[in-house]
């Protein structure tokens, strides 16, 4: 079953295509790779499916439902999470979560957190202003508040990003035992191919705006005669 398609999605900016005539599926309950290079078109796709900008044209199909004619109920069913997107500094943790928790309509709003909390391994920062927290601790809090609502699809936006090795690894780890235990369907995007490799069951490949490869992380390195996917991303990126 698949948990999204997208149909020939096109966005304009101005006279710039940043998204040109994009068309691709996510099966259920997997975690598929969405990438590219600085500028591909990742963002301004994932922007469209949270409805956070208008497609120019095309279609959003989320759990079999037209996003134009089923927003809110699809909306209430996914979530989103990266580090690029700043928290209320002057809430504490708890305060923020249980903002994201009541904009869900959450029941039992406050023992969700504490569960959550407990799960990421954050129960410690509940108490703590947000601004006080180190980028390791943000990047967890906002995978708790990505999970808030139970989501059927998650859309990650390079969580690890700018973590050192050792925190990005135990976050990862958090993230897939989070993810297989709640059969979560998971788009990701990252430039760490190692995770990539590692978590992704398949990967999307686009540049300018269009798809340029799809397929396991084994059969594209095995397809391009690479030992990693690093290699494989350098070729993909390279193309005109």
């Amino acid at each position: 079953m698949k948990a999204l398609e997208i149909k020939n999605l096109v966005k304009d900016f101005g006279t710039f295509r940043a998204v040109d005539n994009l068309s691709f599926s996510v099966e259920k309950g997997g975690i598929t790779a969405f990438l590219g290079p600085n500028g591909a078109g990742k963002t301004t796709t994932i922007q469209m499916i949270l409805d956070i900008i208008t497609p120019t044209s095309g279609d959003i199909i989320i759990f079999g439902l037209d996003f134009k004619h089923h927003k809110e109920e699809i909306l209430g069913r996914i979530n989103f999470s990266s580090p690029y997107v700043s928290l209320p500094t002057n809430l504490t943790v708890m305060e923020n979560l249980l903002t994201f928790a009541r904009l869900y309509g959450v029941k039992n709003p406050k023992a969700k957190i504490e569960k959550l909390a407990e799960e990421f391994e954050i129960k410690h920062l509940l108490p703590r202003m947000t601004a006080s927290l180190s980028t390791g601790q943000l990047t967890r809090v906002n995978l708790a508040k990505a999970f808030v609502n139970d989501p059927e699809l998650l859309l990650l936006d390079e969580p690890t990003a700018s973590l050192d090795p050792d925190i990005a690894e135990k976050t990862l780890s958090i993230l897939t035992k989070m993810q297989k235990e709640r059969g979560v369907t998971v788009l990701y995007t990252s430039h760490n191919m190692a995770e990539i490799e590692k978590i992704c069951d398949r990967v999307i490949f686009i540049n300018k705006g269009v798809i340029k490869e799809e397929g396991t992380p084994a059969d594209l390195i095995q397809k391009f005669g690479h030992k990693d996917m690093n290699d494989v991303f350098i070729d993909l990126a390279r193309e005109e």
